[in-house]
């Protein structure tokens, strides 16, 4: 018998081209197997061939658990049985047990358990081959259509294009040849499965990829890709030689490569931009066609108000403010389209309330607030903590002025904190221990008289999103959370 296993191996190592190892687990699966089959109860059976002469011994085990996590007696025992001595928790307790014959087991288990995981390791090995390639742009053929998703057969691997990563109204249909890109890889009960997309933004890269060989030469790179599947897109490309112009390198002749890129894409139009390591820059190349008047760039919050001509309004924004929203996606920042008159009214109203601020908390005249805005400074941490050097550059102020403005700042700065303690502690001890809560949204919840889990259930999502400015989505699970003592 154990020269049969060997020479079954061998042939089925062959013939499968999968490894050996395989086959020997597959092997010890199949008769362990069979041999529980001995047992009335749910035991747990471990078979061991040894790979140099094909013979096997078996053992039933139990695996060494705690007390409360005991579920199955037959297969597992606590660590106070006297089996489970000198052992740790998740250590398994053998006993040998008489094999049964190789050749007297179900042969069609066996078979059944062979074949499986031959056919799991086949696939595997095809897909690591594949994978070892790095072919994120790949090309096959729809075999079937199953609930609206495209199963498509990329060489011998089956591969699946979900309804949603399909380009809107495209119709395709079983033979048709298609191209995708990969964007990842599942592995199921039925083996590993390509997961593909004609919507991401790397398939648009990586068909510019195919396209335009400086590309892949690298005398050219695509900085970042932005999708509106179907109608529009935007890429943003760098030139790596000083003597190449990127974007009419990627236009081609004629438009030829874009066209080819474009047809690829069901008629989906593409906007090639300029990439600029300088962020406004690089939002307003994004903004094309549409001619941006001025940016203001806000640091903190990741936003950018794009100021442009009224007549460049519609433009700047788009049709359903595509054009508007593909340029932040590009880019990575929130982008806020003013017009001229509106930029400076709000500039205005900012102005006005920085200096409103001012007055207020430093207990100083028009003049001297007039003043601090002018020279930049919007908030009171900046005068409490801007280096004495920089303050010491406005002509207007002496040094004692300048001393007494940073100990008012830092005065004013010191009762607000006390102040938002004490909100703070108005907040129960349900609401901050809430699950999804933060200190942060707990203090400003209780600033505005929301100060336990029962008042945040009574609220809306609407009246949430209105209070605290967050995501309708986080406010929803937020509430859920509050009301869920409710249906306990």
């Amino acid at each position: 018998m154990s020269r049969e296993i060997l020479l079954l191996v061998d042939a089925l190592a062959h013939e499968k081209n999968v490894g050996k190892e395989v086959i020997f687990t597959a092997l010890e699966l199949a008769l362990a197997s069979a041999s529980k089959k001995r047992f009335t109860d749910d035991a747990d059976v471990r078979v061991e061939i040894n790979r140099e002469n094909g013979s096997y011994e078996s053992f039933r085990r139990w695996q060494v658990l705690a007390d409360d996590l005991i579920e199955n007696p037959a297969a597992q025992i606590t660590v106070a049985d006297a089996r489970a001595k000198d052992l740790a928790e998740g250590d398994f307790v053998e006993e040998p047990l008489e094999s049964i014959e190789f050749g007297r087991i179900g042969a069609q288990a066996a078979k059944q358990v062979i074949l499986q995981k031959v056919r799991e390791a086949e696939r595997e090995q095809i897909l690591d081959d594949f994978l070892a390639r790095k072919e994120h742009l790949v090309t096959g053929v729809i075999k079937r259509m199953e609930k609206g998703n495209a199963i498509i057969e990329v060489g011998r691997i089956e591969s699946l294009l979900p309804r949603d990563q399909m380009i809107p109204k495209e119709n395709l249909r079983v033979g048709d040849r298609v191209r995708a890109y990969l964007s990842r890889v599942e592995r199921g009960g039925r083996g590993p499965q390509l997961i593909l997309s004609r919507i991401a933004p790397e398939f648009l890269s990586k068909l510019f990829e195919l396209e335009v060989p400086e590309i892949e030469e690298g005398l050219l790179e695509i900085r970042a890709a932005a999708r509106d599947p179907g109608l529009r897109s935007k890429i943003a490309v760098k030139s790596n030689d000083q003597r190449l112009d990127p974007i009419g390198t990627c236009v081609g002749m004629r438009g030829s490569r874009v066209q080819a890129v474009t047809g690829e894409l069901a008629g989906e139009r593409v906007d090639i931009i300029l990439w600029s390591m300088e962020p406004a820059q690089f939002v307003i190349n994004a903004m094309a066609p549409a001619e941006v008047s001025s940016i203001v760039v806000d640091e903190d919050a990741h936003s950018m108000d794009v100021v442009v001509d009224e007549e460049q309004l519609a433009q700047a924004i788009g049709r359903n403010g595509q054009n508007v929203r593909l340029a932040s996606e590009l880019t990575g920042w929130t982008l806020n389209i003013l017009t001229v008159e509106e930029a400076a009214k709000k500039n205005e109203e900012e102005y006005t309330s920085t200096r409103s601020l001012f007055i207020s908390k430093l207990d100083v005249d028009e003049e001297v607030a007039d003043i601090l805005v002018q020279e930049g400074f919007s908030t009171l941490e900046e005068i409490a903590y801007v280096p004495m050097s920089e303050m010491s550059e406005i002509d207007a102020f002496d040094e004692d002025t300048i001393n007494e403005l940073r100990k008012r700042a830092r005065a004013a700065l010191l009762t607000e904190a006390i102040a938002k303690e004490e909100k703070l502690e108005e907040a129960s001890e349900d609401l901050l221990t809430m699950e999804g809560m933060d200190d942060a949204t707990a203090h400003l919840l209780a600033s505005k008289g929301v100060s336990t889990m029962d008042d945040l259930a009574d609220l809306a999502v609407d009246d949430l999103v209105e209070l605290t400015n967050m995501d309708a989505e986080r406010a929803k699970q937020l509430i859920m959370t509050a009301r869920a003592p409710w249906f306990a």
